[in-house]
């Protein structure tokens, strides 16, 4: 799609993103953002920073539940940025939060940030803004900084599913590739995680869902391993990665 088109696009579905495809009301509603966030304290484990004060922004921060989440934390120098303006009114009923455009939101920042977080964003760029917009984020932090980027998981067997579970996804990415651009930028320190069901602290079903999750994986890495000779570090249909600012 043409820059003009895409632009065109983008400026329907995203004037009302938040309750055509996200299911978003009015209000924000903050037992939904606990039990959503309840998870986050162990998919991030020790990726978020010491400091409370540290400057934190969430990229494409829809409904803003991840400030939330950061804030009941005690984390208090949040921002967040979306493009949509029905997402952005809930947000604002949580944090700082701007309606703009991300990349031209980050190029206007320069080493402003400790942390960058990006849940479920850069599958929605084409792969030209993909790399601009890993490039904007390194120079957006501060030296030592660190992004934190959640997407869906082209090496999953249900990675079609989530790629085509939203019109305004434009790119899959499994573990590899997104590593290789992330060094490609200059980003050094590179893990990634697994999006799957919590082991212990959130509720008795999600262990149990862990441990047959256990067992799955190992059947899927013994068919990757049949047919390739390798493993996979991710078979999640989502996935977390990190990367610091060397």
């Amino acid at each position: 799609m043409d820059p003009e088109r895409l632009a065109r696009f983008r400026e329907v579905i995203y004037s009302s993103y938040g309750r055509d495809w996200q299911d978003a009301g009015g209000r924000f509603d903050p037992r939904a953002a606990d039990r959503w966030g309840r998870a986050y304290g162990w998919y991030l484990r020790g990726w978020l920073p010491a400091r409370r004060d540290a400057a934190i922004a969430d990229l494409a921060c829809g409904s803003g539940r991840l400030l939330y989440w950061l804030k009941s934390r005690g984390y208090t120098n949040l921002y967040g940025v979306d493009i949509a303006p029905d997402q952005v009114a809930l947000a604002r009923q949580v944090a700082n939060v701007d309606q703009e455009d991300v990349l031209s939101w980050l190029a206007e920042r320069p080493e402003r940030f400790d942390l960058l977080i990006g849940l479920d964003i850069i599958e929605h760029f084409a792969r030209d803004e993909a790399l601009r917009f890993l490039e904007l984020a390194y120079t957006a932090l501060k030296p030592g900084g660190r992004l934190v980027l959640q997407t869906l998981n082209a090496d999953s067997p249900f990675g079609l599913q989530v790629r085509y579970g939203d019109i305004t996804h434009e790119w899959a990415y499994n573990v590899n590739q997104l590593a290789r651009l992330l060094r490609r930028v200059g980003f050094v320190a590179i893990e990634a995680r697994e999006q799957g069901p919590v082991p212990w602290g959130y509720s008795l079903a999600s262990t149990a869902r862990f441990l047959v999750w256990r067992l799955i994986r190992v059947g899927l890495q013994l068919w990757n391993l049949a047919e390739t000779g390798a493993r996979l570090p991710v078979l999640t249909r989502i996935f977390l990665i990190k990367a610091d600012k060397g």
